[in-house]
């Protein structure tokens, strides 16, 4: 059975950090391309961030000089640094992993930012 289990969210003022973690299992880890999405209250999901299997990252342009995504294929752990978080980044975190036609899908975390 696969899992993707997000931690890491909460409250946290304007300026401030916050680090989401997402560990998998049922997966081969190294081999799927992982990514976190954000969806906000009234909004669409949106990619934030993606990492391949070869640590080849690519960021919203929202978020690019603020997050950092990274993966520890050891431990099966992927990784969001947010930093300098701004209000628009409230919004529930996603984890994702994706394998050519198989992906797969976190229960989300709350990110809250107050002004």
């Amino acid at each position: 059975q696969v899992q993707l289990v997000e931690s890491g969210g909460g409250l946290v003022q304007f300026g401030g950090s916050l680090r989401l973690s997402c560990v998998a299992s049922g997966i081969i880890f190294k081999s799927y391309v992982l990514a976190w999405y954000r969806q906000a209250p009234g909004k669409q999901r949106e990619l934030v961030g993606s990492i391949t299997s070869a640590g080849r990252t690519n960021y919203a342009d929202s978020v690019k000089g603020r997050f950092t995504i990274s993966r520890d294929n050891a431990k099966n752990i992927v990784a969001l640094q947010m930093n300098s978080l701004k209000p628009e980044d409230t919004a529930v975190y996603y984890c994702n992993a994706k394998f050519t036609m198989n992906e797969h899908w976190g229960q989300g975390t709350q990110v809250t930012v107050s002004s």
